[in-house]
């Protein structure tokens, strides 16, 4: 269930010292923003990702397991740490926000209703794909995104696959009538840990669009 990944979040976050932490979220500009909508223009990042069958909820719990297990050690460093040559040593790496998930295959024509997943964290900014820890599961992947433009509504509360369809539908059709035209599948990125109150959590669906 999506409650289950929100309670690995938890855990993750008291192992990284918990809400009192600043966690580093990817850079972007603003170019356009409405009271619910913005479009924004990210800048290239590293992703660790990983694909997973299931639903939305089982998906999120599994690749969110998978990644936070690589940036917690399941890795093999790519410098030298306390005297381990590079290879041998494992590393940490900081949490960072949010936690995305993206539809792979659909069994329907409704996008979070998919039945394959791709869960990414964005790496932090200080690291390059030379110095990132490489991953010890063969299924941890890393990979450098290009700037890319999105259309992204902002929501609170929680992340039900109904609710995440409905806002997904709505965005894309906004996005259509501003004349812009999405490129990818649908993304869903998750701020908050648990303990936050569901109208305070900060959510987003984002929609990849094509650069003018």
């Amino acid at each position: 269930m999506i409650l289950s990944f929100f309670w690995v979040l938890s855990a993750c976050a008291i192992l990284t010292g918990g809400p009192a932490m600043a966690i580093e979220e990817p850079e972007y500009s603003v170019e356009r923003k409405t009271d619910r909508f913005e479009i924004r223009q990210y800048r290239p990042l590293i992703v660790a990702e990983t694909f997973v069958d299931g639903d939305l909820g089982d998906a999120s719990n599994a690749g969110f397991r998978r990644i936070a297990a690589y940036i917690f050690g399941d890795n093999q460093s790519a410098r030298s740490v306390d005297g381990q040559a590079a290879g041998s040593a494992k590393e940490t790496i900081a949490m960072t926000a949010p936690v995305t998930v993206e539809p792979q295959s659909l069994v329907a024509s409704k996008a979070m209703d998919a039945n394959r997943w791709r869960i990414h964290f964005v790496m932090p900014k200080q690291y390059s794909m030379a110095s990132l820890p490489r991953p010890t599961n063969p299924l941890v992947i890393l990979r450098e995104v290009p700037s890319k433009r999105y259309a992204v509504l902002s929501f609170s509360g929680f992340t039900g696959v109904d609710k995440s369809q409905s806002l997904t539908e709505e965005l894309i059709a906004w996005t259509k009538a501003q004349g812009l035209s999405p490129v990818a599948s649908p993304q869903m990125a998750r701020y908050d840990p648990p303990w936050r109150l569901p109208f305070f959590r900060r959510n987003e669906i984002l929609l990849e669009i094509a650069t003018p």
